[in-house]
């Protein structure tokens, strides 16, 4: 039932967001040189990795780390980047993650190849079970706020409660955090 969901959302969402999109990846382009889309080595279920697409938000030569371990993420950071991660806009070619069956809706966010820390707290919870979701449990209570061990122990909790219901109220609470940018720090 999940993956048909995932299915059907992840058509909708690029059938429906496609003309928006199309000028995001314009708008990126424009505002500095490189590509539209960065494509993320990202862990995956059972820990496998995969190339996630997230629009562009930062400039090339940036390092592979998560934003908030950089000493400086606002050197690399665009303006346009910032805007489309306050208001996760970065996060819809994700969808085509979705569609292809290596992402969920709704899941645990997946780790960056090197968060080693948190893909081992995650697998001794058995949540390297799940696939990643475009949102989840921990997404929404904290995103880039939250440290590496309360991170996984959403995950965890997530993964005891899953349910349809649970991931629709997750899907609604992540559209109004996406409104208002709330537990974005970069």
């Amino acid at each position: 039932m999940k993956r048909a969901l995932d299915i059907l959302g992840g058509f909708a969402g690029l059938v429906l967001l496609s003309l928006p999109m199309l000028g995001l990846a314009v708008a990126v382009r424009l505002e500095s040189p490189g590509p539209a889309l960065h494509w993320s080595q990202r862990v995956g279920r059972r820990n496998h990795l995969f190339p996630m697409p997230k629009f562009r938000t930062m400039r090339l030569g940036a390092p592979d780390v998560a934003t908030h371990l950089l000493a400086e993420p606002d050197r690399w950071v665009t303006p346009l980047g910032g805007f489309l991660r306050r208001t996760s806009l970065d996060e819809l070619p994700q969808l085509w993650s979705v569609l292809k069956g290596d992402m969920s809706l709704v899941g645990p966010r997946p780790a960056l190849f090197n968060q080693h820390d948190l893909v081992a707290l995650r697998t001794q919870a058995g949540v390297d079970a799940l696939r990643p979701g475009l949102t989840g449990w921990a997404q929404i209570n904290g995103r880039d706020d939250l440290p590496v061990p309360e991170k996984a122990r959403l995950d965890r909790d997530y993964l005891e409660r899953m349910s349809l219901a649970f991931d629709l109220r997750i899907l609604v609470v992540t559209a109004l955090a996406a409104v208002t940018g709330r537990g974005v720090s970069h």
